[in-house]
């Protein structure tokens, strides 16, 4: 599913009103007609309303919504801002809409504004800007918006909660944004939902289909999109039954300084749960008992150092190389890191400590290899990048580190973003917070590498890997609880979240 920009979200309208044909107002009405019935599924007439509408067609959507819950019989106290004296077309049409039902309590507001007692129980619809918003708000509007949020009434935003632009809120005034306890977001998410300082403003998300063009959606090329099951499909390889153990590829694990053998077999568990013929793992001689007592399917390599990893691994006979997790950031280990990634044949995937490494000696960043997979988390990509003011600004960075290095970055998060060298996102719609706990990110790594080990390509690797990581996190959320998830958990729940992905694509192909 693509996100698109609030300039595409128009020229999308656009192409609905003049392929499908309909008008302008129409479209409107189809979209008002939807948001009316997530309303009254929710909140019974014997609620008051206060519609606050503005002069735009986020406006016009309100006093649709206005007439259209009179007609259903709730008491609605409606306000028009048109301060300006000029109303969008269709906010004006609607207006007269409204009017020839005679409301009761209707307010046009064009000088002074006296505004309405506002209280326990009652239910506002915020309708003043939607996703054409490109730029803080300011007098009037920034004073009515923190009436509304001091304000003890739940608030429902039509599109976007007024003040909150669609992408970049950077630079936005964070006290002039309406706080939500519900949005209803039409036809798809907007790049800002994903963010997670923004759910403040969001409240509770849905989102309405209003019927707008399919095609137009395929024709609008978009830079972000959502990962779904029936994308992630057609990537996972068949197994071939004469496979053996040779022909699954063997993948190649340098982890584990001493103290943190456990980043080591999470990670190399992972590898294996995600069907890799064989893992070898290299780590210091005193991880040898723990990790052969843990992970008794794997090859042991142990370093010549009893604590740090010190001496870089021929690749010759490996697929795939996972390096970083518990790795340590100690000089010698710096430099056997930045020696083992010269002296990799095949694709390599870098996480934790070796993000670290890189962070502390910038210069290496250069000597990268093509395709490589970086998976950071916030901090690991600021401290790489600098330091952000928000969610955006990182994105954007991360989305330029990709591009510059030929990379594939997966900046994680609740909305994990995996950011191609072309340039796009996607972001992945699996995962959830019991997943923020140690060892979550080494299973990433390890499932990314076993996948690579296989055959897959860097992309579907870590398109694969980033869905099934969350999908498997998913599972075992809903059997153990978010609270008391932990990151074997996650390796254990593999498995299942292979066997779901597989079933729907089975179901799909019948159908």
């Amino acid at each position: 599913m693509k996100i698109f920009t609030s300039a595409q979200i128009r020229e999308l309208d656009n192409y609905t009103i003049e392929h499908e044909p309909i008008k302008s107002i129409d479209l409107m009405e189809r979209a008002a007609q939807a948001i009316t019935r997530a309303i009254t599924r929710r909140w019974p007439t014997s609620v008051p309303v206060v519609v606050f509408a503005g002069p735009g067609n986020n406006g016009g959507d309100a006093l649709a919504v206005s007439r259209l819950l009179m007609s259903a019989g709730y008491q609605v106290q409606t306000f028009l801002f048109n301060t300006k004296g000029h109303l969008s077309a269709d906010c004006d049409a609607n207006k007269r809409r409204l009017l020839d039902k005679k409301p009761k309590q209707f307010t046009e507001v064009t000088q002074t504004f006296d505004p309405p007692q506002l209280e326990q129980g009652m239910l506002i619809v915020d309708g003043l800007f939607g996703s054409g918003l490109n730029k803080p708000l300011a007098g009037g509007f920034a004073s009515l918006v923190k009436y509304i949020n001091a304000s003890p009434a739940e608030v429902v935003s039509i599109d976007m909660p007024s003040g909150l632009m669609t992408e970049d809120n950077t630079y936005n005034i964070l006290a002039n944004i309406i706080r939500a306890d519900l949005t209803l977001t039409l036809q798809n998410r907007k790049l800002a939902m994903l963010f997670p300082e923004n759910q403040v403003f969001i409240g509770q998300l849905q989102v309405l289909d209003i019927g707008l063009s399919q095609e137009g959606m395929a024709k609008i090329d978009s830079n972000y999109t959502m990962l779904e099951a029936a994308d992630v499909q057609p990537l996972l390889r068949p197994r071939d039954p004469f496979a053996h153990k040779g022909t699954m590829g063997n993948a190649l694990i340098v982890a584990g300084s001493y103290g943190m053998a456990g980043a080591a077999i999470l990670a190399t568990r992972a590898c294996l749960r995600s069907g890799a013929g064989k893992a070898t793992v290299h780590t210091p001689r005193k991880n040898m008992v723990v990790l052969q007592t843990a992970v008794p399917e794997a090859v042991l390599q142990t370093d010549r150092e009893e604590t740090v990893i010190s001496e870089a691994v021929d690749t010759e006979g490996f697929q795939a190389l996972g390096i970083g997790p518990g790795l340590g950031t100690s000089e010698q280990t710096a430099i056997t890191f930045i020696t083992q990634l010269r002296r990799a044949t095949c694709p390599v995937v870098c996480d934790a400590d070796a993000l670290n490494i890189l962070a502390s000696h910038r210069a290496w960043v250069q000597q990268l290899p093509k395709g490589i997979i970086l998976t950071p988390h916030p901090k690991e990509l600021e401290r790489m990048e600098g330091q952000c003011h928000d969610s955006f600004e990182r994105l954007t960075k991360a989305r330029e580190l990709a591009e510059r290095l030929s990379a594939y970055v997966i900046l994680k998060g609740h909305h994990s973003a995996l950011c191609l060298p072309d340039g796009h996102v996607v972001f992945n719609t699996t995962g959830n917070a019991g997943m923020a706990t140690a060892g979550s990110g080494d299973v990433l790594t390890g499932i990314i590498t076993g996948l690579l080990a296989q055959g897959y390509g860097q992309r579907e690797a870590a398109t694969v890997g980033m869905y099934l990581h969350g999908l498997a996190g998913d599972l075992a959320a809903r059997q153990l609880g978010e609270e008391s998830l932990i990151a074997s958990d996650i390796i254990d729940h593999l498995p299942h979240a292979f066997k779901e992905l597989k079933n729907k694509q089975a179901n799909n192909q019948r159908i």
